[in-house]
């Protein structure tokens, strides 16, 4: 043992000796290229003392980034993001400039501007050097990982580790997509999986009828989502938007699960929660927005940005893909534009910004902790990977641009998977998302207004001169005017026959819109909308663009409204109904009618819940939101994500079986974090309406520790 610790030692001091080398030899190429960066003094000096300078230089700045980068970046942490990314370069220029007022020999010379670019060549060449002698470095590597795997669970035994689990959430992306990008070869990592001797299994899923990240991974990692009816909602006790995404609201909803279900998560066995909404019961948490508003360098949502960018290789070679990732996607509009792609949405302003923060920081920073819980041998992790989400939600789901960001995925999960065959314990991998998306115009872009403005209009309130303009503003005011038996000429819609209320209060979640009224503290019936706005309801439900409503009715509970009269009766439903019985939720598939009426039963399910229209045939929708590829209600492909699980584990659902919400789903993955050697996770003690069926549990099939 003490020759192999010599051995490694060895490796280590050559491999810090030839970053070295190179670190000096680049220096000394762009003393030669940059006019600006000098190396020797102005009566001029002999090369060795040139390149004494150049070594000396190079030593002490990579000396400098070993011991106070850290500390810089964790003083930093209270820094925006977007705001670090741009003083990473210009914290590793002032290192260089401090580095060469250290050199003893006194002749390095270098203007702020140049140190900047010679500090960032040169941690890239010295990062890629390192990179490339560890890996080369195999055994020395494999050392690395026992040192690793000895301080979290000792030394090993003659009992091999049980396997642990990663969860990694491909967010937003569909069922039929993945298919597609695999037998387009956009995807060889996931292709390898299922093709051939195939080591996993794909089973689609279906989303409840709010299909988004809010409502989906509450549910998949606390097992309750029940009263989420949207990605945001109006509460009437406490007149507040919730918002899924945002700290306090993401603290709230994590809170009231726990509290449902009486347990702490999924990954409440030493697990890690990285890049989530929601903590899952986890330990170990990185850039989680549930714990965002606490306080305490353990719990802040920035804390996983120490990790990574406490290595100032990692942080110059993430701020070069973020820029090149906004020129990228401003070539990328452009060239939309330039071919008047339809449809095509704005993508100026913040979002180039945005997009390189989605698809390159947040990448770098969870696929980082992801590999460093490997190394640790953590028991169940859980990463949520949101670039093709972002992207497809202004590219659309199926562009080239969604489809690069997918085939930059594969490289990530590679990667992953590497990692993972010199863990110190075995791993089980599996890929999931927790929606799709579906594409097709917004609703403003098909008719000149927004679900806001159409509702005001349906209510006689008053709408801006364009939206009166419009077919649809027209239509309203004139069923406005007819409900309330005046001229169809008159031009007061401003006038109401009742003294002046709140206005109602129209959110949009994709294709799914809510429409509450602030000043009733309960959920208005049917029979009261009617009386308040009597062309309201027609108004919405006979709009082109909108597929079905549902409200509450006094006499008969949750009915759903279509155009032409149509009007479904949920309680009268029975078990298997025709399509004629569904009435408008026909077109939106099988078990649309059972994901409407579980939202019914929400305490905080909006007084008007409108979906929008549907083509089945084509899948678009139309987005009551600014994006071309949405999701949040029922329709196509935004409703149909994946589970992709190694063969390993128990089939999600028996053969013919359909798996059905994402409370199910958390069954399924608690199911298989049970199905281990190790320590056995209790399923939750939850109340008997919001249980789900209990996953069976089998007996571990033989040679189970693989992937």
């Amino acid at each position: 043992m003490n020759e192999e610790r010599w051995r490694g030692a060895g490796s280590a001091v050559l491999r810090m000796f030839a970053v070295w080398g190179v670190s000096t030899l680049t220096m000394l190429v762009l003393a030669g290229l940059l006019p600006d960066f000098k190396l020797q003094s102005p009566d001029g000096d002999s090369a060795t003392r040139i390149a004494m300078t150049a070594a000396l230089g190079a030593g002490v700045f990579g000396l400098l980034g070993a011991l106070v980068w850290p500390l810089l970046v964790r003083t930093l942490l209270l820094v925006p993001a977007f705001v670090l990314a741009v003083l990473v370069f210009f914290l590793n220029g002032s290192l260089l400039l401090l580095a060469l007022r250290l050199v003893p020999v006194n002749r390095g010379e270098v203007n702020p501007e140049t140190a900047v670019v010679v500090a960032a060549v040169m941690s890239a060449v010295a990062s890629a050097t390192g990179g490339a002698l560890a890996v080369r470095d195999d055994n020395a590597y494999r050392r690395r990982l026992h040192r690793l795997a000895y301080r979290r669970y000792g030394r090993p035994s003659g009992t091999p580790a049980p396997p642990g689990t990663v969860f990694l959430q491909l967010d937003g992306l569909g069922h039929d997509v993945l298919v597609d990008a695999v037998g387009k070869g956009l995807m060889p990592t996931v292709a390898g999986l299922l093709g051939g001797l195939p080591s996993h299994r794909l089973t689609p899923w279906r989303t409840d009828w709010s299909s988004q990240t809010g409502a989906s991974q509450l549910g998949i990692l606390h097992g309750s989502n029940f009263d989420v009816p949207a990605f945001r909602w109006y509460e009437k006790e406490t007149r507040e938007v919730v918002v899924s995404n945002r700290p306090a609201s993401a603290a709230e909803l994590q809170r009231r699960a726990v509290e449902r279900t009486g347990d702490s998560g999924l990954l409440s066995l030493d697990g890690a929660s990285r890049g989530n909404l929601f903590g899952g019961g986890a330990d170990q948490l990185a850039l989680v927005l549930s714990v965002a508003v606490r306080r305490g360098k353990e719990t802040r949502s920035r804390a996983g940005y120490f990790a990574y960018f406490s290595d100032p290789a990692n942080a110059v070679r993430t701020v070069l893909s973020f820029v090149a990732e906004v020129g990228r996607e401003m070539c990328q509009s452009t060239r939309a534009r330039l071919r008047r792609e339809r449809p095509r949405m704005g993508r100026g302003g913040l979002y180039p910004f945005v997009r390189a923060f989605a698809t390159v920081v947040e990448r770098d920073v969870v696929v980082a902790a992801v590999v460093s819980d490997l190394l640790a041998g953590r028991t169940a992790i859980y990463a949520d990977l949101v670039a093709y989400d972002e992207v497809a939600h202004h590219s659309g789901p199926r562009s080239r641009d969604a489809e690069q960001i997918l085939r930059r995925l594969d490289r990530s999960l590679a990667l992953v998977l590497k990692v993972a065959e010199l863990a110190p314990r075995p791993y089980r991998i599996v890929l999931l998302s927790d929606h799709g998306q579906s594409p097709g115009e917004t609703f403003r872009m098909r008719y000149g207004l927004s679900l806001g403005e159409l509702v005001r209009a349906g209510c006689g309130l008053p709408v801006p001169r364009k939206v009166r303009r419009t077919h649809s503003g027209n239509e309203a005011r004139a069923a406005v005017r007819t409900a309330l038996h005046r001229p169809v000429e008159e031009r007061a819609e401003e006038h109401h026959a009742a003294p002046r209320r709140s206005d109602p209060v129209v959110l949009a979640s994709g294709n799914l819109g809510l429409v509450s009224f602030p000043d009733v503290p309960h959920r208005m019936t049917r029979q009261e909308i009617e009386r308040r706005h009597p062309a309201l309801l027609s108004t919405l439900a006979h709009h082109p663009g909108v597929g079905f409503l549902l409200v509450r009715d006094e006499e008969h509970g949750a009915v759903v409204l279509g155009a032409y009269g149509a009007e479904v009766r949920l309680e009268d439903l029975g078990e298997h109904p025709t399509a004629g019985e569904l009435g408008p939720l026909a077109v939106f598939g099988p078990g649309a009618a059972e994901a409407v009426r579980r939202t019914d039963s929400f305490p905080h399910c909006a007084d008007i819940m409108v979906n929008s229209w549907y083509d089945p045939e084509t899948g678009e929708v139309l987005a009551f939101e600014e994006q071309i590829g949405s999701h949040g209600g029922l329709g196509g492909d935004q409703s149909r994500p994946f589970l992709l699980s190694p063969l390993a584990l128990s089939a999600p659902v028996p053969e013919g079986g359909e798996l059905v919400g994402a409370e199910r789903v958390h069954e399924v993955l608690r199911g298989w974090l049970r199905e281990s050697h190790g320590p056995q996770i209790p399923l939750p003690s939850r109340p008997a309406e919001a249980a789900a069926a209990p996953v069976p549990v089998p007996p571990t099939p033989p040679g189970a520790g693989g992937m």
